[in-house]
């Protein structure tokens, strides 16, 4: 009886251990959120690692749709309408899809942001896409990285890098000046509350 209370003590604390940790990922997911503007973007994806590989031109093709990331495609999240590269996107969540080549990349947003990397993408489903340049980075990139780089209280630059290559595209709001009179009301609204505020103390 001793025995077999023992084993199920030891089998209870091995379950909870395993609810605690797990087999690192080979492509760690990675989350990211963001204030832009008058709301927030976020983007989820996967972060492979070069591992001594040729990334672009062999390990992702060039001329081919590419996940830009690892496994699940990456999801990219704007909380209003934004300005993408030139080109209005409503808000909404996008699956991230680029097709590099050695001078630029297309970068596209695709309606379709819940399929397994990019077996069943579909370009009757793209909303805009945009071509930026390829820069050439001065170190390498171990691990693939998406980051939003701001530019101004309004803007801002989404910032694709791996390996020795990044690309950015320009993001603002779709309607710039009527988030420049939302933000004023919103500022005289905040002064009025921190006025009330005194005169209570």
């Amino acid at each position: 009886m001793k025995k077999l209370l023992f084993a199920v003590c030891i089998s209870a604390s091995a379950f909870s251990f395993a609810q605690d940790y797990s087999v690192p990922a080979a492509s760690p997911r990675q989350k990211v959120e963001q204030q832009f503007s008058m709301s927030k973007i976020s983007i989820d994806y996967g972060r492979p690692g070069v591992k001594g590989r040729k990334i672009f031109g062999e390990l992702v093709p060039y001329g081919q749709v590419w996940r830009a990331g690892a496994n699940s495609s990456t999801k990219i999240t704007f909380g209003q309408a934004v300005n993408f590269g030139g080109k209005m996107v409503p808000a909404g969540t996008y699956g991230l899809f680029i097709v590099p080549t050695e001078k630029d990349w297309k970068v596209i947003l695709n309606k379709d942001f819940q399929q397994w990397g990019a077996y069943t993408y579909d370009a009757k489903n793209d909303v805009v896409d945009v071509t930026v340049p390829v820069n050439k980075l001065a170190d390498k990139q171990e691990w693939f990285e998406i980051t939003i780089n701001p530019t101004d209280e309004n803007s801002g630059n989404l910032v694709i890098k791996w390996d020795m290559a990044q690309a950015e595209v320009a993001l603002k709001p779709a309607k710039p000046d009527a988030v420049t009179k939302i933000a004023e009301k919103l500022k005289e609204i905040k002064k009025i509350e921190a006025d009330a505020a005194k005169t209570k103390s």
